[in-house]
C-alpha cells in the first residue's frame, strides 16, 4: 500500500527545488497534490505534468504565501477542489544574504514575510480545515541555519529559527485534535540555488559535512513522507535535521 493513499497535500513553493521533490514523492506515494508558487509559469506547468503522470489528481495555484488574504483564498480553493487538506507543507522561502552592517531593512522584511509570516498565514488558514477533520499533519521547512546560525544570513537564520518556535507552539495547541506539527531542517541540499555557488564555496561546505556530500532534494522528501504519513502519528513538535551530520 502507498503511504499517502487517499491524502491531499498542499505544498507551497512546490514548483521547483525541494518543493518539487516533495510534490513528486508525495504523488508517488498516492497523495493528491496541490502546489502553489508566486506565479503560474512554465516551471509550475512542467511540475504539474510530472505529478499528473504519476496518476494522481493535481492542481497548481499562483499565490503569494506572504499575503494573509491570498493564503486564506488558497486554502479555500484547495478545499473546494479536493474536498479536504490532510497535509500542509510550508516550503515557500527566499534568501537575501548579507552581513548585518550591509543588510537593508527591505531585505530583512522581505525574508521575514516570505519565510516566516507565510507559515503563520497558511497554518492559520488550514488549521480550521484540519480542526473540523480532527486530523492533519503540518510540516514546516526550516533549516540547519535556523538551529546553528550562519554569518551573513541573520535574516534567514532568524526566520528559520522563528519557524521552529512556531512549530513547537502549534504542536502544543492542536495536538489534542490529532493534528501534528513538525519541522524539517535541511542542510546543504543540491538545488538550483546551491549550484550557483562558486566551486570553492561548495567544496568548503561539503568538507564540513560528516557524510562528505551535499544532500539531494529526495533526502528531504523522504523525511517529509514519513511526517505526512500515518507512520508518524505519535510524532509532533519535533525538528528533524536532514543535513548529513552538519548539526549534531
Amino acid at each position: 500500500m502507498k503511504l499517502l493513499e487517499g491524502k491531499v497535500a498542499l505544498i507551497t513553493g512546490g514548483a521547483r527545488g525541494i518543493g518539487k521533490a516533495l510534490a513528486l514523492k508525495f504523488a508517488a506515494e498516492g497523495a493528491a497534490v496541490a502546489i502553489s508558487d508566486l506565479r503560474f509559469d512554465d516551471n509550475m506547468q512542467a511540475t504539474l505534468n510530472e505529478i499528473a503522470a504519476l496518476g494522481v489528481k493535481t492542481k497548481g495555484y499562483a499565490s503569494n504565501a506572504a499575503s494573509y488574504a491570498e493564503s486564506e483564498l488558497l486554502a479555500e480553493n484547495v478545499l473546494a477542489e479536493f474536498g479536504r487538506i490532510d497535509v500542509l507543507v510550508n516550503n515557500a522561502g527566499i534568501t537575501k544574504d548579507n552581513l548585518l552592517m550591509r543588510m537593508t531593512e527591505e531585505d530583512w522584511d522581505a525574508v521575514m514575510a516570505v519565510n516566516l509570516k507565510s507559515v503563520f498565514n497558511l497554518t492559520k488558514a488550514v488549521q480550521r480545515i484540519m480542526l473540523k477533520q480532527k486530523s492533519g499533519s503540518i510540516i514546516n521547512m526550516s533549516s540547519v541555519v535556523g538551529v546553528n546560525g550562519n554569518a551573513g544570513q541573520s535574516n534567514y537564520a532568524a526566520s528559520k529559527a522563528g519557524m521552529i518556535g512556531f512549530t513547537k507552539s502549534i504542536a502544543q495547541e492542536i495536538g489534542s485534535r490529532s493534528i501534528r506539527c513538525n519541522a524539517i531542517a535541511p542542510g546543504f541540499i543540491e538545488t538550483e540555488m546551491t549550484h550557483k555557488l562558486p566551486d570553492d564555496v561548495r567544496k568548503q561546505w561539503i568538507s564540513t559535512i560528516p557524510l562528505r556530500r551535499g544532500g539531494k532534494p529526495d533526502d528531504v522528501a523522504n523525511v517529509a513522507v514519513f511526517l505526512a504519513s500515518d507512520l508518524s502519528l505519535y510524532v509532533t513538535g519535533q525538528v528533524i535535521s536532514v543535513c548529513g551530520g552538519m548539526s549534531m
